[in-house]
This record gives C-alpha cells, sequence and structure tokens, in this order.
C-alpha cells in the first residue's frame, strides 16, 4: 500500500550512525545503541580458515561482507583468550592474548580494522567474575597461604576434619551452576576456593582492590588496541556477601542456592560505577557496555542502566528464557504458554519505558535455537523463524542476532552422550546417572530440548560437505539440515529469512518510531496472538504475531488498522487484521490518518 501519511515536523528522523540527518559527521550520540542491532559470534562454531576444525578469528574476518550485507551495527565476540576450554574459553589464562586455536594478536587487529571499516563497532566478551584455574594470579593464589595474591580469590577452611576434602566439609552449602558444589578442595594448603561454574573458574575476590586495579587496566589495554566496549559475563555476581551464608536448601537437591548472597551484592553498583570512572569516562567516541545479569530485578535493572549513574548502557535479563523450565530447571522442560511470554516481555518494557534500557533476544550461545524453542521448526519453519524476529525487534530495547538466527537455524539431534561438548551437559549427565535416578537415556531426553549445544553447531555457509564450515573435522556436528538450510542459498533467495532480517534491521535504522517509541501491549490474555503498539510524535506502529499453526482473528477493537500501510510482514501483504500460521504483519500509521478511517 501506499505510505498513508509522512512523518510530521514534530517526528525526528534516523539518521546514519555518527552523523547528522544531513549525512556530515557529528558529535557521539550517547544514545545511538537504541537504533543498533548487535550480532554475536561464538568464533569456534562460525568459520574455520586454516582446516582445523575449530573456527578462528580470519574465519570472521572472511565474512565480514556477509555481515556488512546483512546490516548489523555491531559485533558481539565471545571469548578469544587465552583459556584451556574447559568452558569453551570462558576460562580465561591470559586476558591478554589470544588462543593459538583462534589466531593471533595480529588477527585481532585485523578484525578490528576490518570491522570498523564496514562501519561495525567489536565488543569484547569480558570475563571477570571468575579466572581459568591456570591462570598466573590463580596459580600464585594457590601456591601457599602466604602469598601476596592469596586473597585475589574466595579462598576458605571446611568444616569439620576438612584436611581431607570430604563431601559436606565444604564452607557453605552452595551449589555449582554446573553441577556439584561450588567448593574444590586444595590438597596443598588445606583449603576451599570458590566456583560458581567449573572447578576450573575459580571465582575472583572484588572486595580486593589490587584485583579492580588489574581488571581496569587490562579493560584500558583492549580499549587503546580499538575494541569499542565489552559485554560482561555475570557481572552482576562479582560483589558476594563476604560471610558466604549457607543458601536455603531444596530437601531433593544435594546443594543449596547461593544466588541470594551473590547476585546483586552489596557492592556491585559501586564496583560498576567505578568500572566507568577509570575505564570509560575519559575516553571519546561511541562506547557500548551490556552487563548479563541472570536474576536481576527490574527495579535494579534500572539502577544499573539509568545513564546518570554511569554504570552500564543495557542489561541481559533472562526471565523470558525460563518460562518453558519447571521450577527454572532446565532439564525439566514444559510447554510455554504465550501468556506467560507476554507478561514477562512485557513488564520489562513497563518497568524500564521512563529509564533504562534493555538487550532483546531469543538466543544466544548458552541456549536453544530460537525456532526450535519458541516457534516451529518443522512445516513452518520459514515463518515462524521471521514472525520471531519481526515481534522481537520491534520492542523497545536493542536486539541481538545470534549466529544463524538470520538462517532460521535449527536444534540438532544429538543421539549419545559422546555427541556432546558442552561441560554443563557432561556434569548433568555425570551426576543424575551416578547419583540420581535417571539413566542414559532418560537424561538424553532432559538434555534435548535446551542444551547449550544446540546453539554451538557449525554455521551453515553452504550445501557442501560439513556446512562450508571447515575442510578438517569440525569439532562438533554439523546439522544435517545444513543441504537445505544455509547461508548461500539465502542469500540468492529475496524471500528469505536472511533477506527478512536484512529489511528488518532496516526498518530500525530508518524509523524512530521503532528505536524511540513508546509501547502499548494488546490482548495480553490471548494465548495465540502477540499483539503491540509502538508510538512516536504521531506516528504508530501496530505489530502482530500469530504464534500459532492454525489462522486467527486479531480482535484488537481497531479494525481500521486494516487500511494502514503494511510496512513488513511474512506473508503476501492482505488487507486484514487476520492471521495466517505463524504469519507477522507489521503496520504504519499517523494520527491523523486514524480519523480518517473510522
Amino acid at each position: 500500500m501506499v505510505s498513508e501519511c509522512t512523518p510530521d515536523a514534530g517526528t525526528p528522523t534516523a539518521a546514519p550512525h555518527g552523523h547528522d540527518a544531513s549525512g556530515n559527521a557529528s558529535a557521539p550520540d550517547p544514545g545511538w545503541f537504541k537504533s543498533a542491532v548487535v550480532y554475536q559470534v561464538y568464533p569456534r562454531s562460525f568459520c574455520d580458515s586454516n582446516g582445523d576444525g575449530v573456527g578462528d578469528l580470519q574465519g570472521i574476518i572472511g565474512k565480514l561482507d556477509y555481515l556488512h550485507a546483512l546490516g548489523v551495527d555491531v559485533l558481539w565476540l565471545c571469548p578469544v583468550y587465552v583459556s584451556p576450554q574447559d568452558d569453551n574459553g570462558y576460562d580465561i589464562s591470559d586476558y591478554r592474548d589470544i588462543d593459538p586455536v583462534f589466531g593471533s594478536l595480529q588477527d585481532m587487529d585485523t578484525l578490528i580494522d576490518g570491522l570498523h571499516l564496514r562501519g561495525i563497532k567489536l565488543i569484547m566478551d569480558l570475563v571477570v567474575n571468575h579466572t581459568s584455574d591456570e591462570h598466573p594470579w590463580f596459580v600464585e593464589s594457590r601456591s601457599s597461604l602466604e602469598n601476596p595474591k592469596r586473597d585475589w580469590y574466595w579462598w576458605r577452611s571446611g568444616s569439620g576434619d576438612a584436611s581431607t576434602g570430604n563431601v559436606g566439609a565444604e564452607p557453605n552449602n552452595w551449589g555449582s551452576a554446573f553441577s556439584g558444589p561450588a567448593w574444590e578442595f586444595d590438597q596443598k594448603t588445606g583449603q576451599y576456593y570458590l566456583h560458581l561454574f567449573s572447578k576450573k573458574q575459580p571465582d575472583l575476590n572484588w572486595e580486593n582492590p589490587d584485583v579492580r586495579d588489574a581488571i581496569h587496566e587490562m579493560m584500558n589495554w583492549w580499549l587503546d588496541r580499538g575494541v569499542d566496549g565489552f559485554r560482561m559475563d555475570v557481572i552482576n555476581f562479582i560483589s558476594k556477601d563476604p560471610d558466604l551464608p549457607d543458601g536455603l536448601k531444596d530437601p531433593t537437591s544435594r546443594y543449596a542456592d547461593g544466588s541470594p548472597h551473590y547476585v546483586g551484592g552489596p557492592r556491585v553498583h559501586e564496583f560498576l560505577q567505578e568500572i566507568h570512572r577509570k575505564v570509560f569516562e575519559h575516553r571519546s567516541g561511541q562506547m557500548l557496555t551490556v552487563g548479563e545479569m541472570p536474576g536481576v530485578s527490574i527495579e535494579d535493572a534500572v539502577l544499573f542502566t539509568d545513564s546518570a549513574r554511569k554504570e552500564l548502557d543495557m542489561i541481559f535479563q533472562f526471565d523470558h528464557m525460563t518460562l518453558d523450565m519447571e521450577g527454572g530447571n532446565k532439564w525439566l522442560p514444559k510447554v510455554l504458554r504465550l501468556t506467560d511470554l507476554k507478561a514477562s516481555l512485557g513488564r520489562w518494557q513497563e518497568g524500564l519505558a521512563d529509564g533504562g534500557w534493555n538487550s532483546l533476544f531469543w538466543g544466544n550461545h548458552d541456549s536453544a535455537r530460537a525456532v526450535s524453542r519458541f516457534g516451529d521448526d518443522g512445516n513452518y519453519r520459514e515463518q515462524s523463524a521471521k514472525m520471531l524476529a519481526g515481534v522481537l525487534h520491534l520492542h523497545r530495547g536493542t536486539p541481538y542476532v545470534y549466529q544463524g538466527e538470520e538462517l532460521g537455524m535449527t536444534n540438532m539431534d544429538f543421539d549419545l552422550i559422546s555427541e556432546h561438548r558442552d561441560i554443563e551437559a557432561l556434569n548433568y549427565h555425570r551426576e543424575a546417572t551416578t547419583h540420581g535416578a535417571q539413566n542414559d537415556a532418560e537424561v538424553l531426553a532432559a538434555l534435548k530440548p535446551l542444551n547449550r549445544d544446540n546453539a554451538r553447531t557449525p554455521f551453515h555457509w553452504n550445501a557442501t560437505a560439513d556446512a562450508g564450515f571447515s575442510t578438517g573435522l569440525p569439532w562438533m556436528g554439523v546439522n544435517p539440515n545444513a543441504v537445505q538450510i544455509n547461508a548461500e542459498t539465502q542469500i540468492s533467495d529475496p524471500g528469505s529469512v536472511f533477506h527478512f532480517y536484512r529489511r528488518l534491521i532496516e526498518l530500525r535504522h530508518k524509523d524512530p518510531v521503532v528505536s524511540q517509541g513508546d509501547f502499548t501491549m494488546l490482548l495480553p490474555e490471548d494465548e495465540c496472538i502477540y499483539a503491540f503498539i509502538r508510538s512516536l510524535a504521531g506516528m504508530e506502529m501496530l505489530v502482530l504475531g500469530n504464534f500459532s499453526g492454525s489462522d486467527v482473528a486479531a480482535a484488537i477493537g481497531d479494525d481500521s488498522w486494516a487500511h494502514a500501510e503494511q510496512v513488513l510482514g511474512n506473508y503476501p501483504a492482505v488487507p486484514s487484521l487476520g492471521l495466517r500460521p505463524w504469519e507477522l504483519k507489521v503496520f504504519r500509521r499517523c494520527i491523523a490518518s486514524r480519523r480518517a478511517h473510522p
């Protein structure tokens, strides 16, 4: 349809980042990220340039034109630092060098330059809640009770006879996120160290100012090298209650939940403000700080992202990512109710409406594939992949695209535990089959829907052997459906999921209603239709998404929307508010046109 009106004089016009509306260079816009789209690369699985079966920096460099064609503004790079790879790089043993499996610092410089040449920024994963147990800091710390770096980590004596490190003698009853206790006994010094994740990921003690100074220095070193910011891994875990008290224990669990004593701890705001002051405050240009924050409240999120407080630009929160889990247990999946999803996302839209900023995402390297989890990866894979993208990206916040999401890549079937690579899945399998009452088949069935390996299968570049990811043996299996779902095929098809993402990203860049508009949820009790309105300065945008395989009608109480301009959809446009299976319709109009269509 022909547009019914143009933006009125009060409607701001979006401009390229770093330029004014006439295209001239302008002063940095502190809110530039509100119209940006971030693309996440998990380097191990993106593209292998040297045939060793593992993705690397040169592989990413070779695909920069692909990212530029997609239209993204920022690349978030998962860890490529030197690491023993116990947790696929989230266990860092040297913050200032690149693991040889990924390349070199020279490769990193080439990547930074190549991205900047294409107008794309780079943010690195910053993992500073913990290090690897092979980091020199921890090697020193564990060497003796008197070592100057002893209190760079959390060391405690056990209860009872701690000299043997027996189960039950740990300093407290906390469990690790990767199964088992959150404490590991060190035979040499006779004490335990805290690890909220793997036992090879000891937690840093942020109470020690020397630890903080070392981290600030390292961050400045990377920014001086050309990096544009950081995505900060579990950054709301860095402040612990120094007493490390016991957590509440579920009678059915071996260990307790200690999170009330480290999620959003007593000094976390102070620590983040200190990072801003010592790392970012003196810098010019457009930087980005993103905090991954499991368990964060809306009230705290507002504080973390209030620009006046100088902490973070935006946060990752995970409320919507546990709605298909019984009691938040990912190994007990349940059917997702759309009303629960709308209530969760809507609550965050409302809570951050007057301040603060949110990240928008369906998936990442730690979760299942979006189209398999929230859509229909069978008969309606393409339609549901597009619908999910449209509904998510048109919320208020900064959207993130996880590699392969723009193709509609799906989960993969893992028939044997030996096919898995993720420490979380492997540890759960061991615990459940050894200490639990489940057999191998039952554990594999529990792992299937939501395991992290689903997202880590190699990227599908083409339909050749191993999907064009590598000329060698890939580090983990390639999904057989790469023959049908791959970048080469979709780039040549203007109706593909890839090209839908391009149009969606362009819409965010060009239409300030998307990046700046207010958000109003519609039909909150409807179990099939996700509907909302974005509005700004006399313009309105209606977004309708059908989360079902049936035809439905959106009874929003205003049929005049059917006469508005449809700016985006995943079916041939029909001027109605009816929705076909997994259909997305996005309408736009000005307030004057609403009065013209009673």
